[in-house]
């Protein structure tokens, strides 16, 4: 078996990813992704193309490993089948989780909120997320602040919002703790896009800490599913955090889109893992190919695949480039997209 993302003389733990698909489209050997040390990697794929079942293979793979903990933000609700009763490694599914307050820094709130940190009702907030810790500390010291009274209704305005949302909670979840073996998927499907960020944000923040702090024994890995909608905004540092510095601590990072255009630049050129899936939208080929390395057998474009289930994998950790099928999920791939055929209803008798 081929270790992608290793050179030959390492060894330790792996991810069985697929197999090789030749040239004529028959499968070779077996491959499997390097998951002994935390690599940046990206998984991008038109929709329906399987880049979400890829990244539910590699959240497989982490979770048979012992020494690292998959964490996996899941938007769409789709990934709960990696903890099922009957799973590889058990986990926790976190539906709608929550975070502290403090855990946001105080210039991310003016931004989540869709304020300008210089504008009055924006400045406030920032001063109100530095003198208190929770969402109501927050909201007593906008009361009572020393500002115009259109400043102070706006911010307080602002601030009803965000209780609004139900994700601020002394309670809220502690990064360090999804730190273990398990899996631990945080569906976000029932939060607004805002509370989502948020919360991807101190997820990401939050595994990056517990590793400089020495908290957690095992290696995290971030698997973030459209990750498009976590780009240019409250979430975008903390995930470029561990794109640009997440490896030397210990922190792997893996964002798999539909959109890689809405992808930062940081995404692409930061990433030594490429997992490509068929791309027709022409932005999207552009901003993969923009990456093309100089060891790559012609263009990216020239070598996507067409196939639904197979892709190009770049590997910039050894130079080299691989056309790889992706083999079956062994968890429930809550992703799979229905259809009206396997309805009850369809097998329905009509008199």
């Amino acid at each position: 078996m081929h270790v992608i993302g290793r050179h030959e003389d390492s060894t330790g733990p792996v991810c069985d990813l697929g197999a090789y698909r030749a040239r004529d489209g028959s499968t070779g050997a077996s491959v499997a992704l390097d998951i002994d040390r935390p690599h940046a990697a990206v998984v991008v794929g038109k929709r329906g193309a399987g880049k979400s079942h890829t990244l539910g293979v590699v959240a497989e793979g982490l979770a048979r490993a012992p020494g690292v903990a998959p964490v996996v933000i899941d938007p769409m609700g789709v990934f709960d089948g990696l903890v099922d009763a009957d799973a590889l490694n058990s986990g926790t599914v976190h539906r709608n989780p929550t975070i502290r307050a403090d855990a946001l820094p105080p210039r991310a709130w003016p931004l989540m909120l869709g304020l300008s940190p210089t504008e009055p009702a924006g400045s406030a907030i920032w001063r109100a997320a530095t003198e208190a810790e929770a969402l109501d500390g927050m909201q007593e010291f906008v009361a009572a602040a020393d500002v115009a009274d259109s400043t102070r209704r706006a911010a307080a305005n602002h601030l009803s919002l965000a209780e609004s949302w139900g994700v601020f909670d002394s309670d809220g979840i502690d990064p360090v703790s999804l730190c273990t073996p398990a899996p631990d998927v945080l569906d976000l499907s029932g939060l607004d896009s805002e509370p989502a960020r948020a919360v991807t944000r101190v997820v990401a923040r939050g595994l990056y800490e517990a590793r400089v702090a020495d908290e957690a024994e095992t290696i995290p890995w971030l698997l973030i599913d459209e990750a498009h909608a976590f780009a240019g905004d409250v979430a975008a540092p903390a995930i470029e955090l561990l794109l640009t510095r997440g490896r030397t601590p210990g922190v792997g990072v893996v964002l798999a889109t539909q959109r890689p255009s809405a992808l930062s630049d940081v995404a692409v050129s930061q990433a030594d893992l490429r997992i490509v899936h068929r791309l027709t939208a022409g932005p999207d080929i552009e901003a993969m190919a923009t990456a093309d390395p100089t060891y790559l057998d012609g263009t990216l474009t020239a070598r996507l695949p067409h196939e639904r289930g197979c892709a190009l994998v770049v590997d910039d950790s050894t130079e080299s480039v691989h056309e790889v099928r992706i083999r079956a999920r062994r968890t429930r791939d809550g992703g799979a997209t229905p259809r009206a055929s396997e309805s009850p209803a369809c097998f329905e008798t009509v008199e």
